[in-house]
């Protein structure tokens, strides 16, 4: 009977608040055990670390330990419940959680391909073709235009660069770490929160400390558009403007567009294999995404309807604020 009692309770169901959603409550021992006490650390970012392990041994898990997770155990779970009602092709899938005393855990699938960055920065990895770039860049945006638009309510994900972007077996992109900024609802156009996200993604209204929309995701999105186009880090990759100068990439990226000139800014490991109509078009999707203005940066919405060549882009203006910045 003991050990009955003990199997029940070692994982039961948390209801979702949106249909019949049903997320695992672990008990902290067994991720434990499913983590080998935490042995395979994956990475490490903002919200804390994260840990590979396996479920009845077999299926794979991204076990994230959170720091920093001060809210009650009530206000937890809700939060959990909500995110874990959000199911999309292009998020990552929460299958769990773990709220006990002060420990607050998250259970995710695990992706076999890891990171965007991975692929993109480092040279022992594969590279990614230009077909498989620009789906990903397709993918991404569909997650988030769902997020934004798709949701009860208007999810804002606040840290998009190529470290939150994991790759399945297929590299189908899937947005990670959604749902640990505020929610903004539907009934509000705005919201102010304290500033976070990563230096290089983050958008000038940011800085200004002036109240955020979704439109900060869409710049961090721009940004890390152009990484996926180049295999450079922005922050890094700086270019030589035929003077004694450099010039910061993302604006070397538009004076190019505006000539004309996208051999130079394409990865040079895809040796020309590239579609340059499409990597016009992702370039001239990057550079409206991190216009100064959010007004003038598209939705997410209209950045796949962009993507898919179903609406038309004009040539955008160089933006402003990073050529004064650089």
């Amino acid at each position: 009977m003991i050990w009955r009692n003990r199997s029940k309770s070692s994982s039961h169901t948390l209801d979702g608040v949106q249909g019949c959603n049903r997320i695992i409550a672990f008990r902290y021992t067994d991720l434990q055990r499913a983590t080998a006490k935490f042995k395979d650390k994956l990475g490490a970012g903002s919200f804390g670390s994260v840990f590979k392990g396996f479920l009845n041994d077999s299926v794979a898990i991204a076990v994230k330990r959170l720091d920093g997770a001060y809210q009650g155990e009530k206000q937890f779970r809700a939060e959990v419940s909500s995110i874990g009602a959000i199911q999309h092709i292009n998020l990552v899938k929460l299958v769990g959680f773990c709220c006990e005393g002060s420990k607050r855990l998250l259970v995710y699938e695990h992706m076999s391909n890891r990171s965007l960055d991975v692929h993109l920065f480092r040279n022992n990895s594969t590279i990614l073709s230009w077909t498989i770039r620009y789906q990903i860049a397709i993918g991404v945006a569909r997650g988030l235009a769902y997020l934004h638009e798709g949701c009860r309510d208007c999810i804002m994900h606040c840290d998009i660069k190529p470290e939150n972007i994991l790759l399945d077996d297929s590299f189908i992109p899937k947005v990670a770490d959604f749902g640990m900024a505020k929610l903004l609802g539907r009934e509000f156009s705005r919201v102010l929160t304290t500033m976070r996200g990563t230096a290089g993604y983050l958008a000038p209204e940011w800085i200004s400390g002036v109240a955020v929309t979704p439109k900060v995701d869409v710049y961090s999105y721009g940004m890390m558009l152009l990484e996926i186009i180049s295999g450079k880090r922005n922050s890094s990759a700086s270019c030589s403007s035929g003077g004694n100068f450099d010039v910061y990439f993302p604006v070397h990226a538009a004076h190019k567009l505006l000539e004309g000139d996208l051999g130079s800014l394409v990865d040079q490991m895809l040796h020309g294999d590239v579609n340059l109509d499409e990597a016009e078009l992702a370039c001239k999707v990057a550079c409206w995404c991190i216009q100064d203005n959010e007004l003038d940066r598209p939705t997410m919405g209209q950045v796949v309807q962009i993507l898919q060549g179903l609406v038309e882009i004009r040539m955008p203006p160089i933006p402003r604020h990073l050529e004064a910045m650089a």
